[in-house]
């Protein structure tokens, strides 16, 4: 088991910045895969960012690329995603999900374990 948690969502003005972290717990040497979706009201869970510990990569959805940037605390187990220039259309609660075994990382159900989501809203 993986337990994930949240923190850092807010309310912010359009072109403002958020640092979203994940604190992972439990069994997190397994993990090979980390990652960040959102889901807006109405709409489906899209991927946002995403790393690989076998491969050392890191992963963006088009519309964030150049944005946002996701990093990793070893020591801490933590995952953050900063969140640059941010706009009224990146608005939705945000979730930190893991992956234990394989590379897929762009679509909800290659994933594990799940957060129970931080909520970002950004004003125009």
């Amino acid at each position: 088991q993986v337990q994930l948690v949240e923190s850092g969502g807010g309310l912010v003005q359009a072109g403002g910045s958020l640092r979203l972290s994940c604190a992972a717990s439990g069994r997190t040497f397994s993990t090979n895969v980390m990652g960040w979706f959102r889901q807006a009201p109405g709409k489906e869970r899209e991927f946002v960012a995403a790393f690989t510990w076998s491969f050392g990569s890191t992963y963006y959805a088009d519309f964030v690329k150049g944005r946002f940037t996701i990093s990793r605390d070893n020591a801490k187990n933590t995952v953050y995603l900063q969140m640059n220039t941010l706009k009224p259309e990146d608005t939705a609660v945000y979730y930190c999900a893991a992956r234990l075994y394989g590379n897929s990382w762009s679509r909800p159900k290659d994933y594990d374990y799940w957060g129970q989501g931080t909520q970002v809203t950004v004003s125009s």
